[in-house]
């Protein structure tokens, strides 16, 4: 798995309570994976910029035609402006019919990216429930 470099949010080092969400998009066609992933590195562009964004991590998986993220929050209401962000909105419409999506979200009491990060590559039980 591929991991990017930590982004961090205008809300790193806010203390807990902090919200956590894993995205999982698997391409149907290995043809389409440079650009959802090239839409993706755009999009992480606006992160420092994010109300409530606390900090995170693009993924890959080339080989399985995976692709997402770990990203963390202040508040769920961060997390959920960010999906209604006109970019993010924009770029879910363009792929939505190229793949699947799995996502998941949790509360953390505090941030621990090593704890973090070990979670990202055990794959957080998304084939254990994760919606």
């Amino acid at each position: 798995m591929l991991r990017s470099r930590w982004i961090a949010g205008p809300a790193a080092g806010e203390p807990g309570p902090l919200v956590a969400a894993l995205t999982d998009y698997r391409t149907h066609r290995l043809l389409d994976l440079p650009g959802i992933a090239r839409q993706g590195r755009s999009l992480s562009r606006l992160w420092p910029t994010l109300p409530g964004a606390v900090g995170m991590w693009l993924w890959a998986d080339l080989g399985a035609r995976r692709v997402g993220s770990l990203s963390v929050w202040r508040a769920e209401d961060d997390l959920h402006a960010f999906v209604r962000l006109p970019a993010h909105v924009r770029i879910m419409r363009a792929y939505r019919h190229r793949g699947t999506l799995r996502s998941r979200t949790w509360h953390l009491d505090t941030l621990d990216r090593t704890a973090l990060h070990r979670d990202l590559t055990s794959g957080l039980g998304l084939d254990a429930g994760g919606v």
